[in-house]
């Protein structure tokens, strides 16, 4: 399915907590992928009512030193009993700039929110 254009919006308050939770790691270009939060605009969702939304960053910005590839960071997410639920990707583009926010969900039903960060942890909410 082709993700849905949306006019373009600023990153709500879930992905911006989500996106900092998991670009507070340490990797190359992690600190120029930081920068580019305040540009970043959501531009589409994955599918009606989806949580994984394109990105689109504002020039000018920094780019990292990235080609098309998923951030390295392992962001598993699990619900309040500790069960893995799924897990956070965060993609960049050839450019070297925030694409897209994934919420890859490994349970029945797709999830209708991002999780939350507690305690340095992503956790879906009951």
């Amino acid at each position: 399915m082709a993700p849905l254009p949306i006019d373009p919006r600023p990153l709500n308050a879930d992905e911006r907590a989500v996106l900092e939770h998991v670009l507070s790691a340490e990797f190359a270009g992690a600190s120029h992928l930081r920068s580019q939060l305040d540009g970043a605009e959501v531009v589409a969702l994955w599918a009606p009512d989806s949580v994984s939304v394109d990105l689109r960053v504002r020039e000018p910005c920094a780019h990292a030193g990235m080609r098309e590839e998923i951030v390295p960071v392992d962001a598993h997410v699990h619900d309040p009993s500790g069960a893995f639920v799924g897990e956070i990707l965060v993609w960049t583009d050839r450019g070297g700039t925030l694409a897209a926010l994934e919420f890859a969900w490994v349970t029945d039903e797709m999830p209708t929110s991002l999780p939350a960060v507690v305690s340095g942890r992503l956790v879906r909410p009951a």
